[in-house]
């Protein structure tokens, strides 16, 4: 009986002590590299097109984007293995834009050029429609954009699985071109926080 309750003491001692050697090495770890979250912001869009069709519901766009990405870790890169930008108007997608893969090393600002063109079928409602009408009178419309990534972590020789953080949400205010016109000109806008090396505070 006494042997059994020893063993039970010392199987506990082992747990404890290995449960404290995971936590310091995290702790080190996480000193050492000490990841700050990637920085996205939208420096430029360029709207040429943005005309619905109400008899044959259809939307003809053709937008231009200019993201950048601040990735300020000294011993941190990031291995963007899929990409996919995402172009949507009043909670509705209408268009979606495959980029080529990259890594972003340390120190690195790095750009991404998504260009969304072409037609969509797109049923909007009346509001929709009141609310694009305003838009349109105005010159500027409300665009979001949305980059889903998959995406895999450098810690110095040291490479995660690859994992898919929330969506990067941009909504921006975009002014439509008009024969080389800009309503109004377009400013940088800064998107939501990445979730690379923490827990998003919500979901998507």
């Amino acid at each position: 009986m006494a042997s059994s309750k020893s063993g039970a003491c010392w199987l506990f001692k082992l747990i404890f002590i290995a449960f404290l050697l995971c936590f310091f090495a995290v702790l080190i770890f996480w000193l050492i590299f000490r990841p700050k979250e990637v920085k996205f912001h939208v420096t430029d869009a360029t709207l040429t097109q943005f005309n619905f069709n109400t008899t044959t519901n259809t939307l003809y766009y053709n937008l231009s984007v200019n993201i950048t990405l601040r990735n300020s870790n000294k011993r941190v890169g990031v291995n963007y293995n899929s990409i996919e930008a995402i172009a949507c108007y009043q909670n509705k997608l209408f268009s979606t834009v495959s980029l080529t893969p990259f890594y972003q090393g340390h120190k690195n600002t790095s750009i991404l050029r998504p260009l969304f063109e072409g037609q969509k079928d797109m049923s909007l409602q009346v509001h929709d429609l009141s609310k694009m009408n305003e838009e349109k009178s105005g010159g500027v419309f409300g665009i979001d954009i949305k980059l889903s990534v998959q995406i895999s972590i450098n810690y110095g020789k040291f490479k995660t699985f690859q994992f898919k953080p929330r969506m990067i949400y941009c909504p921006l205010k975009v002014p439509l071109s008009d024969n080389g016109t800009v309503a109004e000109g377009f400013k940088t806008t800064q998107c939501n926080d990445a979730s690379f090396f923490s827990a998003p505070d919500d979901t998507d």
